[in-house]
């Protein structure tokens, strides 16, 4: 707390106390006027005027009422005896005015408003602080000084006070302890209050029954005043009457604190079954109530139900008050005598406490039948009392000698009647007691009436105020000064998850501390109190249960996910089971103004922690999207989805990125032709990225349909450095010469070879030209010229799905018009109409919009045609005539191909997988796109490599499953096993050339591989005359006839 705090606070406290002061004032001035009445009712002047006969009359009641105001006074003595902080901050607060006192200018108060509050607070200290509430109501002056009133001196007052005494101690000791107990405890403090007054008036003392008030202690140890103050009876009498503990030995003072040491540790042992069996009691009674409560009523059975109802509500009431009883005493006895409380005994309170708001819940859900029926039982309670009463007054009618007493007593009785016909309120309840001391003198009552009469009345005091002494029963506000067990509790409720519905009640529990909050004064407003206290629960609800809740969750969705790695033990019969899942079947829990929704807070935690680590490690989406379908599958969480797959909002890899850096990404990604797509060749992550058409499409609705022609342009710029390289491969003399060697030898032997290449000469190429030197990595000059042409065909792969995606967007875009051959024009409408130059202006901008996008649908640009015209007439100009041999070198190319991919596949099944690869069509695209460019498909195709690659693999798998079949018999396992491999070796060659086959002519499809460089020329020609002709004719058609001049 800030340094002047507390004194600002005492300041703020000052009118609170000065008001408690008029209200102890007045209970002085009240306990004087009842002492007073009684001493005139019940005189020993025989001189005195006589109000009424008093010799069998007992006012029971006034006593109790009187006992009630002295255990307020006792109460407030005992709360400030306990407030160490308020006596702290009062003498802090009297420093402070010291100060002012010296210097009140300074303070900016006056010097004569100052005295005047000194003393106020002088008096304030002296009645409230000191601890003499109680002791200055029982010191007053009773008997009147000018000779009215005498009381200490009224010995018939004395002996009616004593005997009254006596009549109550004798019912509230039978009660105590009981099962059947209602309100005994409390009646017993006002008993020893009134014990006090009565020694303090008449200076007498009963030693015997001074006895039995302390031999109560050994029954009942403590008793709790209000929320966290507690009282010890034997304390209050020896301190109080200290003549009458002269009497009493030492040894009987020691029992009774040793008894209440001894309370402690027999309760500590048997608060677990005695939570058990009350769990049992309240269940019962539970099941019960909605019985009762649900079946319909009989009209022939009506008193009967109604007397089930009223001991049903009675029962649950009893129970309420023994279960308050217990958890009050034990923990305000633990906390008072600070004596540490084991984690068990905690755990059982706890219940206990849960329990009690069972009930409270029990009668708060049916409280509109509970409500009914109160009504109901209270009419029927009072038939009886009626019924008793006017039997007794027929009795004392029926006796002719009336007597002043007897008409007194006829009187009462018929005041009793007229109160009980009406609402059972508490003043007509008061009115019917204090008439009935005064009617059951004379006997008029036999006692086997007056005890059920007794019995009915107390009944209807407690089912008229059922409801107030439930609400009464089960507040636990005292747990505010307790908050130390509910770390305890929510640990306890974590791991016994199974029944977590639980927490509504302990929540309801303590949302019963903020009504007394709200009454504070010391601050500037009860909100700041609210506000900490609201803080802390929610502080340790956080640390104890909910994060615990949460991390579990997380490891168990991650172990779960990772079972394959085995990171731990998860066999649920060797480490047990815990199942959560049961925290999110409960209703959200209100608390404050807020609900508090565990399913929302674990999945709100999840998502986030999903969605952060997966923007930190993007390679990870696929196992947070996996443990996300668990939560949802084991624990019902509604995920949501984080939309980072790999990218965000699926874009991949953007189109300007791709763009900048083509050289790189047709060097680090593999095409697949017919589906499409992009696959990373090799990553540090634990997932390969992919570029597919969506991606694509998404770039361009980004960015705009204007960069498809960007990216085209900086291909181009991309493939004539490529091309440069490529004809100084071909240009090398080595590569030059062995090619022309390679035409002139199958020019010779294609007669004799069915006009196919052979398959050894490509092999041989492919071999031979490792001589020419490798790189350090092991490639050879043809390995690079392989990966070169990739790199080209990959370049042509990406333009193709550039387009691929223009349309898709394009698509897209146009879905919304509803006919593409019928568009209306906007601005036609929009002139029609009159409307204003913006809007004529923005219907223009419209149609020109919706034009683009019509034309760019229907057409789609040729980029393949572009880029094919743009580079041919330089490759099949004279000057680059080594490039015409191109078509040679294929082959062999192919050959290293299909090795390299072989390689790349077998390398999906190691561990290392570096290099592994299962597509790379950009080859067959690259191949087929310079075939084109120098328009060699023919001479090409005149080699029919691809049958004589055929025929030589079968001719070979033949011979070996021949030899297969000639060895099966010589059962040689070993030479069988070599031969499989052979076999299993030739037919997967054969399968990649297959593979590489379709590739290519699939690939030639694009570039119209079924036309020459000549065929096309002519077609070009042809159409061009065409369109002359036509543009001629509509001349001819629009040009007027000649005029006639006759």
């Amino acid at each position: 707390m800030v340094e002047g705090d507390c004194q600002i606070q005492m300041g703020r406290f000052v009118s609170f106390l000065q008001e408690l002061s008029c209200f102890v004032t007045r209970c002085y001035e009240v306990v004087v006027n009842v002492v007073h009445q009684l001493a005139v009712l019940y005189t020993s002047n025989k001189n005195a005027p006589k109000i009424i006969e008093t010799s069998g009359v007992h006012f029971q009641a006034m006593y109790e009422h009187l006992g009630e105001l002295l255990t307020v006074l006792i109460t407030l003595d005992e709360i400030i005896d306990n407030h160490a902080t308020l006596k702290d901050h009062w003498t802090m607060y009297k420093r402070l005015l010291k100060s002012v006192h010296h210097n009140p200018s300074k303070f900016g108060i006056q010097e004569d408003k100052l005295k005047p509050f000194e003393k106020l607070l002088l008096k304030l200290e002296c009645q409230l602080l000191d601890g003499m509430i109680f002791q200055a109501c029982i010191e007053q002056q009773f008997d009147s000084v000018n000779g009215g009133v005498s009381v200490s001196k009224n010995s018939t007052f004395a002996e009616e006070f004593a005997h009254t005494l006596r009549t109550a101690f004798a019912n509230v000791e039978a009660k105590l302890g009981e099962p059947s107990e209602i309100d005994q405890r409390d009646k017993y403090v006002g008993i020893c209050g009134l014990f006090v007054l009565h020694f303090q008036i008449f200076r007498t003392i009963d030693k015997k029954f001074y006895k039995s008030l302390l031999d109560v202690c050994k029954k009942v140890p403590a008793i709790t005043l209000t929320a966290n103050i507690i009282w010890f009876a034997d304390n209050f009498l020896i301190q109080k009457i200290p003549a009458a503990a002269k009497l009493l030995d030492k040894k009987s003072i020691h029992t009774v604190k040793m008894q209440r040491e001894n309370f402690l540790q027999q309760k500590a042992q048997s608060l677990t079954k005695d939570m058990q069996s009350y769990y049992v009691f309240v269940s019962s009674w539970m099941t019960k109530m909605e019985s009762i409560l649900s079946k319909e009523q009989r009209v022939d059975k009506f008193a009967e139900d109604l007397s089930n109802r009223c001991n049903v509500f009675i029962q649950g009431f009893l129970y309420a008050y023994s279960l308050s009883t217990i958890v009050k005493t034990t923990m305000n006895l633990y906390m008072s005598m600070q004596k540490p409380m084991t984690k068990t005994s905690v755990k059982a309170l706890c219940r206990l406490v849960e329990l009690l708001k069972a009930i409270e819940h029990m009668f708060y859900r049916r409280s509109m039948v509970v409500a009914d029926s109160v009504t109901h039982i209270a009419q029927h309670l009072q038939y009886q009392a009626l019924h008793s009463i006017s039997v007794a007054k027929k009795r004392v009618i029926s006796d002719k000698k009336y007597s002043e007493q007897r008409l007194d007593v006829l009187s009462a009785l018929v005041l009793a009647e007229n109160t009980l016909n009406g609402p059972s309120t508490k003043q007509r309840r008061l009115i019917v007691s204090l008439a009935l001391s005064v009617g059951t003198q004379m006997k008029t009552f036999k006692d086997e009436e007056l005890i059920p009469l007794q019995l009915v009345l107390k009944k209807l005091d407690l089912i008229s105020e059922l409801t107030e002494r439930v609400r009464a029963q089960c507040d636990c506000r005292f747990l505010y000064w307790h908050r130390a067990v509910f770390p305890i509790y929510l640990d306890d409720v974590y791991e016994n998850a199974v029944d977590s519905a639980r927490l509504h009640y302990m929540f309801s529990a303590l949302r019963d501390c903020v009504p007394a909050m709200m009454q504070a004064r010391h601050l500037e407003s009860y909100e700041v109190l609210l506000e900490c206290y609201d803080k802390e629960i929610m502080e340790v609800l956080n640390e104890h249960l909910l994060d615990k809740l949460c991390k579990e969750i997380e490891k168990d969705l991650r172990l779960s996910v990772h079972t394959h790695l085995k990171l731990d033990d998860r066999n649920p019969f060797r480490v047990g089971m815990k199942d959560l899942a049961h925290f999110f079947f409960l209703n959200p829990i209100r608390f404050f103004n807020r609900f508090i929704d565990i399913k929302a807070y674990v999945t709100h935690y999840l998502d986030k922690t999903f969605y952060n680590l997966t923007t930190v490690a993007l390679h990870d989406w696929a196992t947070y999207s996996e443990m996300r379908n668990l939560a949802t599958q084991r624990y019902g969480l509604s995920m949501t989805e984080a939309h980072l797959p790999s990218q965000t909002l699926e874009q991949g890899l953007d189109v300007l990125e791709i763009m900048r850096n083509i050289h790189v990404f047709v060097s680090r990604y593999l095409y697949n032709l017919n589906n499409q797509i992009f696959i990373e060749r090799t990553s540090n992550n634990k997932h390969l990225n992919t570029i597919n058409i969506r991606h694509i499409a998404n770039s361009i609705r980004t960015h705009g349909t204007g960069i498809m022609n960007t990216t085209v342009n900086f291909t181009y710029q991309f493939l004539r450095k490529k091309f440069y390289i490529f004809s100084q491969f071909m240009y090398d003399e080595h590569i030059k010469s062995r090619l022309i060697k390679d035409i002139r030898f199958f020019r010779e032997v294609k007669d004799q070879n069915d006009h196919k290449y052979p398959f050894e000469r490509a092999d041989k190429f492919n071999r031979g030209i490792r001589k020419l030197g490798i790189t350090p990595d092991g490639q050879s000059y043809l390995d690079q010229f392989r990966q070169l042409i990739s790199q080209i065909g990959n370049a042509m792969g990406y333009v193709r799905m550039i387009r691929s995606g223009g349309l898709h967007c394009c698509s897209s875009a146009i879905r919304f018009v509803p006919d593409l051959e019928d568009i209306v024009n906007f601005e036609e409408l929009v002139k029609e109409e009159g409307l204003s130059e913006e809007t004529q202006k923005a219907a223009r901008q419209l149609d020109s919009v919706l034009g683009d996008l019509a034309r760019n649908f229907a057409e789609g640009t040729e980029y393949f045609k572009m880029l094919v015209d743009v580079f041919a007439p330089e490759f099949r100009s004279p000057k680059n005539m080594h490039l015409r041999n191109f078509y040679i070198i294929v082959p062999p190319l192919t050959l290293n191909f299909v090795e390299h991919s072989i390689s790349c596949k077998e390398k999906l099944n190691k561990k290392n997988k570096s290099g592994a690869a299962f597509t790379d069509d950009g080859f067959a695209m690259g191949v087929a796109y310079i075939l084109k460019l120098l328009d060699q498909y023919q001479e090409f195709d005149s080699l029919h490599w691809f049958q004589s690659v055929r025929e030589k693999y079968v001719k070979e798998i033949r011979a070996v499953a021949k030899q297969q079949n000639v060895q099966s018999t010589n059962q040689d396992e070993k030479l069988l096993q070599t031969m499989n491999l052979t076999h299993k070796r030739l037919e997967v060659c054969l399968q990649e050339f297959e593979l590489l086959y379709f590739s290519l002519s699939s690939a030639r499809i694009f570039f119209r591989a079924d036309k020459t460089a000549a065929e096309e020329n002519q077609e070009k020609k042809e159409k061009e005359e065409e369109s002359v002709k036509a543009s001629n004719g509509d001349l001819a058609n629009s040009t007027p006839a000649d005029p006639v001049v006759k």
